[in-house]
């Protein structure tokens, strides 16, 4: 029996090692009252119909411009032209409301921004997250497009609006907010907007975006929205204009302190996601070493998403 024993200990040690492994796994897994499916349909990488500012084609500036948002030389928004991008078009009005974490162009040339709060609080900083922000295509100048007075953000979580989307289809602008969200509770909400009146077609509540983007598929059409509150990618059906009432869940990220930042649809059954660490506190989002990267391919045959 004793020459057993070393063996019916390490068993032991196994099965112990294995109920923590399946309880810590049981503790970041979703608790929302979320449908999980596997299966949205074969999809495709679909030609966006945003357009460049007009601005540049009368200043001369040629294509391809890259959109740098990153704060890291330019305060606001900079745009990077000509050979090896090492031209810049930063006037100094865009610098007025700080930073922004994401954008979404229409057919126009219009560029829709989202802001963020970087690196440190300021006095202004609470007021500048309650509003969509727009350079206007023609003239190049930025300014306040909408305001929300029922965003709130606060030293306890900084955030308001932070994420956003241009619907081709309909012309409509989808948003969302996340300020009354905590370690807690969730209570997030998105937007669904109309650009030329500015009335707020539709409201969801009761999740935390962190980043969205529209996909078409052969199953239908959907809003994608990366979880501030986990390291999910979500689902809303879309119909007729307007967002089903909760989001299917279609795949975690191997780690839990991972949140999708950013979603693109690559090519077939493909989509790009950038991941950041993320919490409720002041982060520098855009710190390129805290990015990383995934491909995520969905495999119809086995109805499975795949790392690639």
């Amino acid at each position: 029996m004793k020459k057993y024993l070393p063996i019916v200990v390490a068993l032991c040690v196994l099965a112990i090692t294995g109920y923590i492994v399946v309880s810590k796994k049981k503790e970041i897994t979703v608790t929302s009252k979320t449908q999980k499916i596997h299966n949205i349909g074969i999809f495709n990488k679909s030609k966006s119909c945003g357009r460049p500012p007009q601005l540049l084609k009368r200043l001369g500036i040629p294509q391809p411009v890259i959109i740098d948002l990153s704060q890291k030389q330019y305060k606001g928004i900079a745009l990077h032209f000509g050979k090896n991008f090492e031209k810049v078009l930063h006037p100094e009005q865009w610098k007025q409301y700080e930073h922004f974490s994401t954008y979404a162009s229409d057919e126009l040339g219009n560029i829709y921004l989202v802001p963020t709060p970087f690196i440190s609080i300021h006095p202004t900083t609470f007021n500048l997250q309650k509003n969509i922000y727009k350079v206007e295509s023609k003239t190049g100048k930025l300014s306040i497009f909408m305001h929300f007075d029922d965003v709130v953000p606060s030293a306890n979580n900084p955030y308001g609006i932070n994420a956003i989307a241009y619907d081709c289809d309909d012309k409509t602008l989808w948003v969302a907010a996340i300020d009354e969200s905590n370690y807690g509770s969730q209570k997030g909400v998105i937007y669904h907007i109309n650009p030329q009146t500015k009335e707020i077609l539709q409201t969801v509540e009761g999740f935390d975006v962190l980043s969205m983007t529209i996909l078409r598929s052969e199953k239908g059409k959907y809003l994608l929205v990366g979880s501030a509150r986990d390291n999910g990618l979500y689902a809303y059906g879309m119909s007729k204009g307007k967002l089903s009432p909760t989001p299917y869940k279609l795949l975690e990220l191997p780690s839990a302190n991972e949140h999708i930042r950013k979603i693109k649809v690559k090519g077939k059954n493909l989509l790009e996601l950038q991941s950041i660490p993320f919490s409720y506190t002041l982060i520098a989002q855009t710190a390129k070493q805290d990015r990383t990267f995934y491909k995520m391919l969905w495999d119809s045959p086995t109805e499975s998403w795949l790392f690639r």
